[in-house]
């Protein structure tokens, strides 16, 4: 096993998702990775107070500043890739806005025409705590936001949205340390990018962002074959998590749950209707965020809940 670390630079650091993206780093199945990664917007300087302009990567920023894409040798279209985080720590700051741009949020809670207000963090990775500038402290729980591959289709893509087909902005924060996650491979060599920092978040996403930091993360990347779906999926700490994303909420909740009551036919050799019979017993349905255009909802089998 070949350990690999990559740095973010302009010249290992993209906006948005494009097959025509040359590799930035390859490696083979089953090697580490330890990837660096700047907040969501890039920022190459710290905030000394909320919401000050500070120099970017990307001058005129089109989407999440992520470091990428990494070939994994030998994936292709067909394949999962399995990508296994061994550690993830933030940065020493992250900020949090909540009311910049107009939403479906801002307009139904009449925060339009108003200010956004703008949070600046100091965190703590050593002690787990992060402390915002007007007192407040909280637990830190950071995950990565953005975890996707490049899509099929020619052209650039925005990372915004997340997609069914290879991830991205999936923004759930049971993606921490000691989770592995799923993504259908696309493109040849997978073509993986990682960024988008969260210390925190709450479900939901709800103010549109977390704890925008920079992090540093510690995976393992490999080939997965004959998994039980072949649709998003994680094993976490807490359990099993399934994944639905679409601009309709409803949508996104019955995707989730299908990936989930077909999982537990396998897990429990049963048919579908006595898999979503145990499922209304033990799986919790949650809003992963909505906060991206796409919305997202995953399905949560706590581990060992049903023997």
């Amino acid at each position: 096993m070949t350990i690999h670390t990559l740095e973010p630079s302009p010249e290992t650091t993209a906006d948005v998702f494009s097959s025509a993206h040359a590799a930035v780093l390859t490696i083979d199945p089953g090697d580490t990775i330890v990837v660096g990664s700047l907040d969501a917007s890039g920022y190459l300087e710290r905030q000394t107070v909320p919401g000050e302009t500070r120099p970017r990567m990307f001058a005129e920023r089109r989407g999440h500043c992520l470091t990428g894409p990494i070939a994994v040798r030998g994936a292709l279209p067909g394949d999962m890739l399995a990508l296994r985080l061994v550690d993830i720590r933030p940065g020493d700051w992250g900020w949090t806005v909540a009311g910049a741009i107009e939403s479906p949020i801002t307009r139904r809670l009449d925060l339009v025409a108003g200010a956004p207000s703008w949070l600046l963090w100091e965190l703590d990775s050593d002690a787990g705590t992060g402390t915002e500038s007007r007192g407040f402290s909280r637990t830190l729980a950071p995950f990565l936001g953005v975890m996707g591959l490049s899509p099929a289709e020619p052209g650039e893509h925005s990372t915004t949205p997340p997609r069914a087909s290879s991830g991205g902005n999936i923004d759930c924060k049971e993606l921490v340390a000691g989770s592995t996650l799923y993504l259908p491979v696309q493109v040849n060599d997978a073509l993986l990018y990682l960024g988008d920092g969260h210390a925190a978040q709450g479900d939901g996403e709800v103010g549109g962002t977390a704890i925008e930091c920079p992090m540093r993360t510690e995976a393992v990347l490999d080939i997965a074959h004959d998994r039980p779906i072949d649709s998003i999926h994680a094993e976490t700490p807490v359990g099993r998590v399934t994944f639905g994303f679409d601009a309709d909420l409803n949508v996104a909740m019955g995707d989730a749950l299908d990936a989930m009551v077909r999982w537990m036919q396998v897990l429990f050799a049963v048919d579908k209707p006595t898999a979503l019979a145990l499922a209304s017993t033990v799986v919790d349905l949650r809003v992963t965020q909505v906060a991206n255009q796409t919305w997202g909802v995953h399905a949560v089998l706590p581990n060992g809940v049903l023997v």
